[in-house]
């Protein structure tokens, strides 16, 4: 549809008629030889006296009403509405943080076809499924083992994602866990997110033993900036040292921050647990609409413009048609 983006400027179109019906006519004088009897010489020649200017040319007067409409028209900016353009934006930002420490390389995980892979590979795996389900959420990705390392920023580019992901390898941040150091890391890469709803998902399969922070005292610091961390815990608690997973420290931090704690002994389990952060943390998408606007005031303002180029070419012809008609009756 189209609509006037002015339409206040239509007041104006009687206002030539007020100033023509009552603004007195334009007046000059000019130099004139007077001659008494002229009404009996016009009737003489045959010609009857008229009167100059505009107010009794009627096509004149049609002419200006008609271009100053036409003006008024483009000066309030008619545009052409079209249908709106819906684009989806996600409100809420996930954070994955993966522990790749040299402990993940233990191979007591199976794969879809039954084969002892490592730990690394069956999280990479189920990881990977669950990006490709939140196609409308910004994912970030962080990996740790003895410091923290952004991986990939928040992005929706999960092709980008899967890439950085597989590209991960046991080992590339050190040997030992830094826990507190990885939450430490998510809370400043969301820090520069917009959404108000931001969680991470903490895995791990150890026990912190090399972070300048403490894992309670960054989720306190989680809990307050409204950030929600689920904990999975995939070690073994019954090992020793840097092996064993410090399980009742992964449910403190869960609880801390309003987030959930899991524990996954195999590639099923692990499966389940992000069925049901999926299930926890569902799509939510806002939709932005925009209505895009064509500019039509070019039109009435070239109406316009032709209309007065038209009527200034048959001024300037008419005497020169008159002439040529004179000469071919005489």
């Amino acid at each position: 549809m189209w609509q006037l983006d002015y339409p206040w400027l239509l007041l104006l179109l009687p206002l030539p008629w007020l100033a023509y019906r009552y603004l007195p006519a334009y007046l000059e004088a000019r130099s004139a030889v007077r001659v008494p009897f002229f009404a009996a010489m016009s009737r003489a020649v045959g010609e009857a006296p008229s009167r100059v200017g505009n107010r009794h040319n009627h096509w004149q007067l049609l002419l200006n009403l008609l271009v100053w409409t036409l003006v008024l028209l483009a000066a309030a900016r008619p545009v052409f509405v079209e249908k709106p353009i819906e684009r989806q934006q996600p409100v809420r930002d996930l954070m994955l943080a993966i522990d790749i420490s040299q402990s993940m390389e233990t191979e007591d995980f199976t794969n879809a076809s039954g084969q002892k892979i490592n730990r690394l590979a069956a999280v990479k795996e189920v990881v990977q499924n669950f990006i490709d389900k939140r196609k409308d959420d910004r994912i970030g990705l962080i990996v740790f083992g003895s410091g923290a390392y952004p991986q990939a920023p928040l992005t929706l580019d999960h092709a980008s994602l899967s890439l950085l992901l597989a590209d991960t390898g046991i080992g590339m941040a050190g040997p030992n866990t830094a826990i507190g150091d990885a939450i430490g890391l998510s809370l400043k890469l969301l820090d520069q997110a917009h959404e108000q709803q931001k969680v991470l998902i903490l895995l791990t399969d150890g026990n912190d033993t090399s972070s300048a922070i403490t894992p309670d005292h960054a989720a306190e610091m989680a809990a307050n900036k409204g950030v929600v961390i689920h904990t999975i815990g995939i070690g073994d608690p019954t090992a020793s040292g840097e092996a064993q997973v410090n399980l009742h420290g992964l449910q403190q931090i869960a609880e801390t921050t309003g987030g959930q704690f899991f524990r996954a002994e195999d590639r099923t389990a692990l499966d389940q647990v992000y069925s049901t952060l999926d299930r926890l943390t569902p799509h939510q998408v806002k939709s932005l609409s925009h209505q895009p606007q064509r500019e039509l005031f070019y039109w009435p303002l070239g109406a316009a413009l032709i209309l007065l180029t038209l009527y200034h070419l048959g001024a300037l012809l008419r005497p020169r048609l008159a002439i040529t008609r004179q000469r071919q009756e005489a």
